[in-house]
């Protein structure tokens, strides 16, 4: 009994972590008009470090010499993960947007195992790619910027998975996630704080940058971190899987973007395949922030 309570317990933290993130992807959405992307950005990573720092108190063990080169990789591509993302659910819808984030983590995975039998997950993740890119011969198609700022969004998860396997060695995940957001807000802060002005810091604007920012990043790490310690990697994983449905349900709820058939079913493929990786034995990673 008491460990159907523990399970039950990472499970629900799973969830409730994904919801979060979504919940303040949308939130986040919803402050473009005012501060745009890239002031929606600053603002997340600014907060996100600020109460990492408080959690995790990471100039207790501060990295030495070299180790702070993947800590500062680490950090570029978790900032640029955050700007790609920002820009690209400007342009298109939110699930579609994570489905095709998701290819850099799915790609981790797969390149990490050598079985034949990972080609069928291969298969469906480029199935589902291929039918949520945009038909260029109609107008009322997806946006191809958006698309491949997506994708670009998924290039920078997988180099953070990969720097993050790194500098995960020479330190705790709490610390690591709390030095590389810092070094994210080092760069996009002031980028936000030149392009958005006096805007980024009006008290109509910062309440909402600080909900995002725990939202998106602290609480779901939090929950992510009481999930790992209370269930195993590869169900925590398979269970990771399922955030582009979330994803389109929080788009569909909170911001009223309609999906067609055929896109909840390009969904469905990149989710499938996603599962269907987790199975695969390989080496731990960290599925996002």
């Amino acid at each position: 009994m008491q460990i159907n309570r523990v399970l039950l317990t990472a499970v629900g933290s799973v969830l409730l972590a994904m919801v979060t993130i979504q919940s303040g992807a949308s939130l986040a959405k919803q402050l473009f008009p005012i501060i745009g992307p890239d002031g929606t950005t600053a603002l997340r990573l600014g907060f996100a470090a600020a109460v990492l720092w408080l959690v995790f108190r990471p100039w207790r063990a501060l990295p030495q010499g070299r180790d702070w080169r993947s800590i500062i990789v680490y950090g570029l591509c978790l900032g640029g993960m955050n700007i790609l993302f920002y820009l690209a659910i400007e342009r298109i819808p939110l699930g579609i947007a994570v489905a095709l984030e998701f290819t850099g983590p799915l790609a981790v995975a797969l390149f990490s195992s050598k079985r034949k039998s990972d080609l069928l997950w291969v298969a469906c993740a480029i199935a589902g790619i291929v039918l949520l890119m945009p038909d260029l011969s109609s107008a009322q198609g997806l946006d191809i910027t958006g698309a491949l700022m997506a994708l670009g969004a998924g290039a920078c998860w997988a180099g953070y998975i990969l720097f993050g396997t790194r500098t995960g060695k020479q330190a705790s995940g709490g610390i690591t996630v709390a030095l590389g957001m810092t070094v994210a807000a080092i760069v996009l802060v002031p980028v936000g704080a030149v392009t958005q002005g006096l805007a980024l810091f009006s008290w109509e604007v910062l309440p909402l940058g600080l909900l995002v920012g725990v939202l998106s990043s602290a609480l779901p790490y939090s929950l992510e971190m009481v999930a790992l310690r209370n269930m195993p990697t590869q169900a925590f994983s398979v269970l990771m899987s399922l955030e582009p449905a979330i994803a389109a349900l929080a788009g569909f709820v909170i911001l009223s973007e309609y999906l067609s058939a055929l896109q909840w079913g390009a969904i469905a493929l990149v989710i499938i395949a996603s599962i269907g990786s987790s199975f695969t034995p390989k080496k731990a990673v960290d599925m996002g922030v």
